[in-house]
């Protein structure tokens, strides 16, 4: 995904004169053209991630559209309060996107995860929140809103979805429709869950847009009283969201996502997968076991 990233942004850059990045020592090299082709718009802040913000707030103050890149622990958990007041209590457009959650970058460990991204930043009144599974949904969808008035939120990944279904903006996608139950499945978490049930006769509904959350797509599509939610981030973190749109039917919930613990452990994103329950022998146990029980 980053190297749509960098074409995605590039064509934005080119193409519409307001646009500003900033970069928070993260993707310099990639973005080499762009600093050669907008020099007076593309900028290295360096690691000064809660200033850069601020300084994006300023920008959009006089008009202009930031875009801000950086790894996502740098991005959300050390700049949540400046993305509160600076963008979500002052109503600002801006582009918040990040790389690395929730543990792709596992060989430099604990510093570098960020599975609490999504639960911190649904806190922000107003704020979108956009999670693509491949390159050609953050494209789509980065063009769709990256000039709409409100802060958003790309959360990209260094792995992508086999499948690429066609996405919009604040829509859910049903991808399969069965009787047994309802998988809910969020962003590149696709790839494996969709392995993990190809022969179970379930439904399965697929999020790239968690703010605004698609409610009615939900609502429309349930099938059966169970419901499997597969989030690529802390597990639970879209509770709030399933119990409201499905607050007047009675339902069961299991989730599916990263537990709350710190993993300690160094290797590959693969490593942490199987030894916290995600891979997709694991998420098919998971998903059997809650559905026959």
């Amino acid at each position: 995904m980053r190297k749509q990233l960098v074409t995605t942004v590039e064509n934005v850059l080119a193409e519409d004169a307001d646009t500003v990045l900033l970069l928070g020592d993260i993707g310099v090299f990639g973005f080499r053209n762009a600093f050669q082709n907008h020099s007076t718009r593309v900028f290295n802040i360096g690691i000064l991630e809660q200033a850069t913000i601020s300084m994006a707030a300023g920008l959009t103050k006089v008009n202009l559209i930031p875009i801000v890149h950086t790894i996502a622990p740098f991005l959300v958990e050390r700049c949540l309060e400046q993305l509160k007041d600076d963008f979500g209590y002052q109503k600002l457009n801006g582009n918040f996107i990040s790389v690395g959650a929730s543990y792709d970058y596992a060989a430099l460990g604990c510093t570098h995860h960020c599975p609490g991204d999504i639960q911190a930043l649904k806190t922000i009144p107003g704020m979108q929140i956009i999670v693509p599974g491949t390159s050609k949904e953050f494209d789509t969808l980065f063009n769709s809103c990256y000039n709409n008035g409100s802060p958003t939120y790309y959360r990209l990944s260094e792995r992508e979805n086999k499948v690429s279904p066609i996405v919009e903006f604040g829509k859910a996608n049903v991808l399969k429709k069965g009787s047994l139950a309802t998988i809910v499945v969020i962003g590149t978490m696709l790839m494996n869950v969709w392995e993990a049930s190809k022969d179970l006769d379930v439904t399965i509904i697929y999020y790239t847009t968690l703010a605004p959350f698609d409610e009615k797509t939900l609502q429309e599509n349930l099938s059966g009283n169970k419901i499997i939610v597969c989030e690529p981030f802390y597990e639970g973190g879209t509770a709030s969201d399933i119990i409201n749109a499905l607050q007047f039917v009675p339902i069961i919930i299991k989730f599916i996502g990263v537990p709350k613990i710190f993993l300690s452990n160094y290797g590959k994103a693969t490593d942490h997968d199987t030894a916290i329950g995600l891979s997709v022998e694991n998420i098919s146990e998971r998903i059997r076991n809650f559905i026959y029980e």
